[in-house]
């Protein structure tokens, strides 16, 4: 039977450092954002790299979930790393078929990175809308969501991975702490665009409070994101 981890990520997140962690792991298959194209193409949604994408991809994000999210694999786990807001104008049966992991961040932290590359953003390019239906999906159907709160993680990574596993029923690798500085073969081809600092780093970083000015036309955003952000956390492992 192939485990199938979907990661379901605001942006601006740890996900593309958890990604680099599960791709030290021998037993696993790493895919980044299989739905990005998806999402482009469905929304009209301008991001950097946007036309790169779009052709990197398929655009039907149904196939993708029966071809790539479902599809076969020659390891035992696959971990995908998806952006919540990726399911957008998708039938969320095959969740059932996954083993789904929820990442948040506090929604300043997020907000005032992400205005860097989106300072027009909206709720609607947060995913905290997604996150919080996915979780109300994880809930219905008789299960307890498992959270990861980004700052918890950096606080003591080795703990709050173990206890990832043990939610996940696999076991824990040590080598998920560390991985090789640079670009990985597995990113996407918008990892030039977004993917700088992780690519300078060899494992996971310290917490540290965030000393930054969300731009004011963002205010709303943050009201709303924080919201659906206090839904997660009785969740959150550590």
């Amino acid at each position: 039977m192939t485990i199938r981890v979907n990661v379901w990520s605001s942006p601006r997140n740890l996900s593309t450092a958890l990604m680099y962690a599960w791709r030290e792991r021998v037993d696993t298959t790493v895919v980044d954002e299989p739905l990005y194209a998806h999402y482009l193409a469905t929304t009209g949604r301008w991001h950097p790299g946007r036309n790169e994408v779009l052709a990197s991809q398929s655009t039907d994000g149904a196939a993708v979930i029966e071809e790539v999210v479902l599809g076969e694999y020659e390891t035992p786990i696959v971990f995908f790393k998806q952006m919540a807001k990726h399911l957008v104008g998708l039938d969320r049966a095959f969740l059932s078929d996954c083993r789904n992991v929820l990442l948040t961040r506090d929604p300043f932290d997020m907000l005032t990175s992400l205005q860097r590359q989106l300072p027009d953003a909206t709720i609607d390019d947060t995913g905290f809308v997604e996150l919080a239906e996915i979780l109300d999906h994880v809930v219905a159907a008789g299960e307890r969501p498992v959270v990861i709160d980004s700052k918890v993680l950096l606080l003591d990574p080795p703990a709050v991975l173990r206890r990832l596993c043990e939610r996940l029923d696999v076991p824990f690798d040590e080598a998920m702490l560390s991985w090789p500085r640079g670009p990985k073969p597995e990113d996407g081809v918008w990892a030039p665009y977004w993917y700088d600092a992780v690519h300078d780093s060899t494992g996971w970083a310290t917490w540290h409070p965030k000393d930054a000015d969300l731009l004011p036309e963002l205010e709303p955003v943050l009201a709303e994101a924080s919201a659906l952000h206090e839904r997660l956390l009785p969740y959150r492992i550590g």
